[in-house]
Order: C-alpha cells, then structure tokens, then sequence
C-alpha cells in the first residue's frame, strides 16, 4: 500500500529540539495534511479548528452570546455566588492569525479560566480578514472593552474595576493594543492585568530581520513557518504601510503609553518564530516600569497554548 504524501515534515532542524509528545502528534495528525496557507481561500476553513488537539470546554455555571454593533461576544460565567463588588473579568481574543476561528474557539481556554481563575470570561469573535481587514478587528476589540466596562455591572454582574485582557497569537496582538487603546481613552478605561501567550508584536518582522533571531533560527519550525505568518498578515493588513502603526503593531506604541500598561505575564515558545517579539514586548514593558514576567516554553512550537487535549 502507498504511503500517504507527507506534506509538513518535521525538518532536521528542530527535530532534535521539539518536544517528542508534540512531534508524535505532529506524525499523526499534521504531517499528511496541506498547510492551509497552501490552499485555495475560501472561508469554510474556519469550520475546521485552527489548532487541533485541543480538549472539551468545561461546565461553568451559564454561557451566553450577545451582538455588538459588527461582532458578537461569548460571555462564561462561573458556578456560585460572585464576590460583593461583582467577579472579576478577563475579555479574551481568541489566535487563528486574524483570518481563523470563529466564536466556539479556544472554548475549552476560556471555560477553564473561567473556573480556575473565578472569573467572567468575554471572547469576542472579532472580525477577519481577508473579508474585514486592518483595523476591523482592533475596532471590534475597543468596542468589547468598552462594551465591558460600561455594560458589563448590570449586564453580567462584574467589577468594571477588575478588567483583564489577554490573547492568543493575533489575539495577543489584539490585547496588547487594547491596553494602549484604553490608556488613551476619554476617560482612561482602567485594566488590571495583561496575559499576552505567543503574541504578534511586530508585523514589520521577517526572515531577514536581525533584531528578532528566532524568525530566522526557527525558519524551519512546525506549525508557524514563515510563509503562513505572511500569509495571515497579508489577510488581515494587506497595505505595508499600517505595519507599523502602533494599533497593528504594539511594540511601536509611545514609551509614554507603555508607561501607562497594566502588569503583564507573557508565554512564548522556544521553536516559535515569534519568540523574540514577545521577548522584546516584555522588555519594553519592564523599561517602562511595568512588571512583567516573561516565559519561555523549552521545546514548544507556536500552537501548544491550544492543544491541552489527552
């Protein structure tokens, strides 16, 4: 019998590196399969999950959708009695490159929040690109924290003064602009922490670009290749010029606003491509007097955060 074509082979040079529980279901579930960056676009990719391997959404004590003016939110309310001054909350943006996902992903991410951390989760299921481009999906994002913040005591029973924010991949990009955006506000909408895991900072970097190694060291990893974070970039801002707009770009936004941002924790992956961005985000932060922790995850490629399953 023919063996079935390999089509994202784990190259020679991260298979030394790459963690073996990764590489195994990599062998079995992402090698015979064409990156999606290499097909056809039509939307109906996004009825796949972006990322497999992920686990079930946990049971939490309610789960409901609300509409906004261009895009909608999933609200994860926590079992039991929230606090005096109303749970905390933690609005979340999903990853998928601004092009994937849809308002049922990293469910299983957020209904864990949920109940490990006691806390209202708010996904937004933002808009993407190619169809809505740069900046559909930053203007979604203030819409929800603004949405949030002056909606969310009577809507959802939480403390507008315990706003977390945080992301995924282009998610993370999206909530370190929204800790810029709300700083800048008329008034400043305040947010008490930011978890940024494997974010888009910068989306001038390249291959060739000598600030940023890890573009170039992992230019052979899994999963994120170099190829497919262009792809996804030129879906959600085809125009170079946004590129290094703060509002695209985070890691360009004025020192005095980062300044102005609330503490951070930020997870990147040692076989990431965009590594070294979220290393420098960190950096940027801790310079601006702001306390963040920084970890890198040995062995790991870019999708880890997602891929919790057994």
């Amino acid at each position: 019998m023919a063996q079935p074509k390999i089509y994202q082979p784990i190259h020679p040079d991260i298979a030394g590196k790459l963690l073996d529980e990764y590489a195994a279901f990599h062998n079995k579930h992402l090698a015979h399969s064409v990156p999606v960056h290499e097909l056809p676009w039509d939307p109906s990719i996004r009825n796949t999950p972006a990322v497999l391997g992920g686990s079930e959404p946990l049971k939490v004590g309610s789960t409901k959708d609300y509409s906004l003016s261009k895009c909608s939110v999933r609200v994860f309310t926590p079992e039991g009695e929230p606090p005096a001054d109303g749970w905390p909350v933690f609005i979340f943006f999903h990853g998928g490159g601004w092009t994937l996902g849809t308002i049922n992903t990293e469910n299983a991410f957020s209904t864990n929040t949920c109940n490990r951390a006691r806390c209202v989760v708010v996904s937004v299921d933002y808009r993407l690109g190619p169809e809505n481009p740069y900046p559909a999906a930053v203007e979604d994002a203030v819409e929800a924290l603004q949405w949030v913040y002056s909606q969310g005591k009577t809507e959802l029973g939480v403390n507008p003064a315990r706003i977390a924010v945080g992301g995924s991949s282009s998610g993370g990009n999206l909530a370190a602009i929204i800790t810029h955006k709300a700083a800048a506000l008329e008034p400043p909408i305040p947010l008490v922490f930011q978890l940024l895991v494997v974010p888009v900072v910068d989306n001038t970097a390249s291959t060739e670009d000598g600030r940023y190694l890890s573009w170039k060291e992992n230019a052979n990893t899994v999963a994120l290749v170099p190829a497919k974070m262009l792809w996804f970039r030129n879906n959600y801002s085809p125009n170079k010029e946004d590129w290094t707009k703060w509002d695209n770009s985070p890691i360009f936004a004025p020192e005095e606003s980062f300044k102005k941002a609330p503490p951070a924790w930020i997870a990147v992956a040692e076989l990431d491509i965009l590594r070294d961005e979220g290393i420098a985000y960190g950096e940027k932060l801790k310079q601006a007097g702001v306390p963040a922790e920084v970890k890198v995850y040995k062995g790991a490629p870019h999708p880890i955060m997602a891929m919790d399953g057994r």
